[in-house]
């Protein structure tokens, strides 16, 4: 079943590179979450995976039940257990992921506005937007040109 360009999105990003095993491990909890996760005894429309090693990506599509405070409270504690199991910050909102010759470079907020200060970080730098929200905005505003971020106003060039 497809999932509607709508459907609820949350992006986690480690703060290291997982390795391949890790990365397996975690798809395989992901999965049987996935298939599992309910809302008031209502199985969602849910599918999750790691990507580039890096990101941990949540989608439930309401269309078939809406997410609510206890499914989403449940999705954390999942990440969290991951957290715990791999010793990785899957909370930190101030490390910021980009793209660096195909590779996915984290740096902390500091060290990234250096990379901008100094260069480092082009205009056309692909910078990944966490805060989308929807399955569409995944697709199509996650992996932007840092001019076209929200990056390029919080980091502009002093």
């Amino acid at each position: 079943m497809p999932f509607s360009p709508q459907s609820r999105v949350w992006v986690y990003q480690s703060n290291r590179r997982l390795n391949d095993q890790e990365a397996r491990d975690i798809q395989d909890k992901l999965n049987e979450f996935a298939a599992t996760w309910k809302a008031h005894e209502r199985q969602l429309l849910a599918r999750a995976e790691v990507r580039y090693n890096f990101f941990i990506i949540l989608v439930a599509d309401e269309n078939q039940a809406p997410v609510t405070g206890c499914s989403i409270d449940t999705s954390v504690r999942l990440i969290k257990e991951i957290e715990q199991q791999y010793g990785i910050d899957l909370f930190d909102r101030f490390n910021i992921a980009y793209k660096h010759e195909g590779q996915v470079i984290v740096n902390s907020k500091e060290d990234f506005e250096t990379l901008v200060n100094i260069g480092q970080v082009s205009e056309d730098t692909v910078v990944f937007n966490n805060m989308v929200q929807t399955l569409e905005e995944l697709e199509t505003k996650w992996e932007l040109p840092f001019s076209e971020s929200w990056h390029a106003v919080v980091f502009s060039k002093k």
